[in-house]
């Protein structure tokens, strides 16, 4: 069974180049870390907190119009935003370059898991 598993993380990352590699890594995480904040605004509008996303909604006139649903679409529309941070997370950090490698690969001692 480990022969699979290693052969599925291994088909799962992605060889670029190194200059490739750091534009996705710090451009992957910067938007991953957008959404979730976006995601936690939109969470404490929901809830009525005093964010600036919760001040926005009150000064255009959007959260004191539909009230519970407004509340129930502005909560899932924050979780919708941390859910995709998360995933462009997890997807940027499937990159990789030539000369990574893991540091099961790197070590030279043997492994005593039979």
């Amino acid at each position: 069974m480990s022969d699979d598993s290693e052969g599925a993380s291994e088909s799962r990352e992605i060889v670029v180049p190194l200059r490739a590699y750091k534009a996705v890594t710090v451009f992957s995480t910067l938007l991953a870390i957008v959404c979730v904040i976006l995601g936690f605004g939109f969470l404490d509008a929901a809830t009525g907190g005093a964010g600036p996303l919760s001040v926005l909604f009150e000064t255009i006139g959007v959260a004191d119009a539909g009230g519970s649903v407004f509340t129930l679409v502005s909560a899932l529309v924050g979780i919708g935003f941390i859910a995709l941070g998360a995933g462009i997370y997890v997807l940027g950090t499937r990159f990789r370059t030539e000369r990574m490698g893991k540091a099961q690969d790197d070590s030279g001692e043997g492994s005593d898991n039979e």
